[in-house]
């Protein structure tokens, strides 16, 4: 059971927050009128502001990406970042930023020997995560409804930051970073998903590199996980296009290829970069 109390901040006032005696909230001391949050019924809070309620991944969208992660079609990805966080940390906090439904959140908690929170604004992906950890077991998780730009949680308060195919908000991230705490960032390599393009676009590109890589912190470690997946049925396909940004840019023409697709064979490319905060 994690000790919320030595990493929440309130969302409004950034006040230290402390679990009521009854379990059943999370209250804040440090302004004239307390903040409170209510835990759901799966145990996650929810830390979004009411112009933030509607954004993140729907309902569907976590539903297709749960059954697709869930076919441990990514293992290796998800594999290697693990043995990142054990490599670089030894017990204290790790913060998955964009963690969606929880799927690389969980399985570093079950390896880990210290707590570990995973925030996103997807209220669905969330409660997945939360749910999932329950029926795993795994004591050692946390999950909330809340901005990677504004995370609730104390200044130098985590070993890690964990960021993975989300968007990576350096300031935020080295300010909730212990001195000596390193980044695990995970994106798209130029061949990642190509023969998934191929299959779907008349011309291709590769990806470039993304341009939200960190700037002032240290670059100590980059590694690749490529593979080569098959996937044998039309609704792991179509589970895995809709994770991809190509999902919201692809016409009708696409999308009739896409259906029509019955087994598939693509390049996995993932860059792993680990960066620390310097001393």
């Amino acid at each position: 059971m994690i000790d919320l109390s030595k990493y929440l901040r309130c969302p409004h006032c950034g006040a230290p927050m402390r679990v009521t005696e009854n379990q059943k909230s999370a209250v804040c001391d440090g302004a004239a009128k307390k903040h409170c949050f209510d835990f759901s019924s799966s145990g996650y809070l929810n830390f979004s502001t009411p112009s933030q309620s509607a954004s993140g991944d729907s309902k569907e969208a976590v539903r297709s990406r749960t059954a697709f992660l869930e076919s441990d079609s990514y293992l290796g990805i998800s594999e290697s970042i693990t043995d990142s966080v054990l490599k670089h940390c030894n017990g204290g906090l790790v913060i998955d930023a964009g963690c969606g439904e929880g799927y690389y959140t969980n399985n570093i908690a079950q390896k880990y020997n210290g707590d570990v929170i995973g925030f996103d604004l997807s209220k669905y992906g969330v409660e997945h995560a939360a749910k999932a950890a329950r029926k795993k077991a795994i004591s050692n998780s946390f999950f909330a409804v809340g901005s990677v730009f504004e995370l609730p949680v104390g200044g130098e308060c985590a070993d890690a930051v964990v960021n993975i195919f989300a968007p990576c908000v350096e300031k935020e991230y080295a300010r909730v970073m212990k001195k000596g705490g390193v980044l695990i960032t995970a994106g798209a390599g130029e061949d990642h998903l190509l023969g998934l393009k191929k299959a779907i676009y008349d011309t291709t590109y590769k990806n470039t590199e993304r341009d939200d890589m960190p700037k002032d912190l240290k670059l100590l470690e980059e590694k690749r996980v490529s593979y080569l997946l098959k996937l044998d049925n039309n609704e792991l396909i179509s589970s895995l296009f809709s994770m991809t940004p190509y999902f919201y840019r692809t016409g009708e023409s696409g999308f009739k290829r896409l259906a029509e697709l019955d087994s598939l064979e693509t390049e996995i490319d993932v860059v792993i970069k680990i960066f620390r905060k310097e001393e």
